[in-house]
């Protein structure tokens, strides 16, 4: 039996209505999922307030509320809880309701702008052929071993997390490989999570629509690290100009990765093709089906890590030889006839983007075309959207902007101000079709023999969502449709 004493372990507490020793069934902040005997903690989100359905909660059978304000109407038989910070209280609450299953397991946090996804899963997919069970929280899915689930966040909420935290410990997984967000520290959800490691990959333009300022962005970021303990690691990469600057105040022990300054773990490439990189890590050379300087970084990241959790170097570099792409970051196709690749990635960034186009532009002979297909997204950051467009037309022959995922906004509105960005020179090298699909086989016809075609925003993505709706849509699928008609 766990009783509401038991899950408040640790949770400041600014008053009390009622008894804390009862037993308790579940947790949940969707009055909606609220059975009997259950405990509802109200949280004020950026679109909808908690608070207005603890009535709710408690008539469908709610035994105990956690919240930041008392409601009016006190019930009789039900325990309220005030706290300062309720996604704070429910993030540790979640841990203590699962008896903290991040202690039981090594819990290693990727964060940074950029590679998150890559590290984390490649992560996954090293340890997981070398025998271990593994666990992954990711944007993509959430992996407990074998046993796959999928997610809408890149750190899903407090209570998920713990939930399949638990069931790892559970199926005997001896590590899990994590995606640490921005949001995903500002609003908590790791709070009360015990992390044996943290992973800073890259720090560059995004998400100002919620942080407001970069400063704010990067103190957020940095906050991870300042909550390691001295038993955890943590692994920067100094080439960032804000490498060092994350473990500053980190009780953690710290170590480095870069390819063109000294550290701990030292990346060099030494052939760069559209087949994979030939690497020296740490003058052990090593060949990767990973293609372009930002997965060198990725490649020492994932080396470091391993080494500190004790993989052999020579295991280590084993494994890293048999790692395969992730979902929509930089795969790519080739169409029979004509030899057009494709290129889908998720680079949504500008910083992202821009490295991705390096990538192409330092394996391509130039004597082909890249076609870059790009939109933004709707209801989020719009101060990047005319620096998106500025970087794709800087280094792409042909641009064409298109619909990301507009979300409620108008997608024409969107590439209007995509294509303030445009630098006078690039005009005569952009098209807007606001159909994506319609973009995607524009790009296509317009491709000569040998061309590159890019699709960049969406990557993993399978659908589009419109005005709150989503729909199927799968770049990948959608440009091989129409790669295979080119040979007609």
């Amino acid at each position: 039996m766990i009783t509401l004493k038991d899950i408040l372990y640790g949770v400041p507490i600014e008053s009390t209505k009622g008894n804390t020793q009862i037993a308790i069934t579940n947790l949940h902040f969707d009055s909606r999922k609220v059975e009997l005997n259950d405990v509802f903690v109200a949280i004020k989100g950026t679109e909808v307030d908690g608070h207005k359905f603890i009535e709710k909660a408690v008539n469908q059978g709610a035994i105990a509320v956690v919240c930041e304000v008392f409601p009016e109407q006190i019930q009789g038989g039900v325990t309220y809880i005030q706290v300062a910070d309720s996604k704070k209280a429910l993030a540790i609450i979640a841990n203590n309701y699962y008896d903290s299953p991040s202690k039981k397991i090594k819990l290693i946090g990727v964060t940074g702008t950029n590679g998150k996804t890559t590290v984390s899963s490649l992560l996954y997919q090293m340890f997981k052929n070398a025998g271990y069970a593994v666990g992954l929280i990711s944007t993509i899915k959430i992996m407990v071993d074998e046993e796959e689930y999928s997610t809408k966040l890149t750190t899903p909420d407090s209570i998920t997390i713990n939930k399949h935290l638990a069931a790892m410990v559970d199926a005997g997984v001896n590590y899990c490989f994590m995606e640490v967000s921005s949001h995903g520290i500002a609003q908590h959800r790791t709070a009360g999570l015990h992390f044996a490691g943290g992973i800073f990959t890259n720090l560059s333009h995004d998400h100002l629509d919620y942080h407001k300022t970069f400063a704010e962005y990067r103190d957020v970021k940095k906050q991870f690290f300042d909550e390691l303990d001295k038993s955890a690691f943590a692994i920067t990469n100094i080439d960032d100009k804000n490498g060092l600057f994350m473990l500053q105040n980190t009780p953690a022990k710290k170590y480095t990765y870069a390819l063109k300054t000294l550290a701990d773990y030292k990346v060099q490439i030494l052939e760069n093709e559209f087949t994979g990189l030939l690497l020296k890590l740490n003058n052990q050379e090593v060949w990767t089906t990973l293609i372009g300087a930002f997965n060198a970084y990725n490649i020492a990241a994932i080396f470091a890590t391993a080494d500190l959790l004790g993989i052999p170097v020579l295991e280590n570099l084993k494994q890293i030889s048999k790692l395969k792409a992730v979902n929509g970051r930089f795969q790519y196709v080739v169409s029979p006839k004509q030899k057009v690749t494709a290129i889908v990635d998720y680079a949504h960034t500008p910083d992202a983007l821009k490295n991705v186009l390096q990538t192409i532009n330092s394996i391509r002979s130039n004597n082909e075309s890249l076609i870059t297909v790009v939109g933004c997204g709707g209801d989020r950051d719009k101060t990047k959207r005319p620096v998106m467009a500025q970087v794709a037309t800087a280094s792409s022959n042909r641009v064409i902007f298109t619909s990301d995922n507009p979300r409620t906004e108008d997608p024409d509105t969107i590439i209007e101000e995509m294509q303030v960005g445009v630098e006078p020179q690039n005009i005569g090298k952009c098209l807007a079709i606001t159909q994506r699909k319609e973009a995607i086989k524009t790009a296509c016809v317009l491709a000569q023999d040998g061309d590159i075609i890019l699709i960049a925003g969406k990557g993993h993505e399978t659908y589009q969502e419109i005005n709150g709706v989503r729909t199927d849509f799968d770049d990948l699928k959608v440009v091989q449709e129409f790669l295979i008609q080119l040979k007609k």
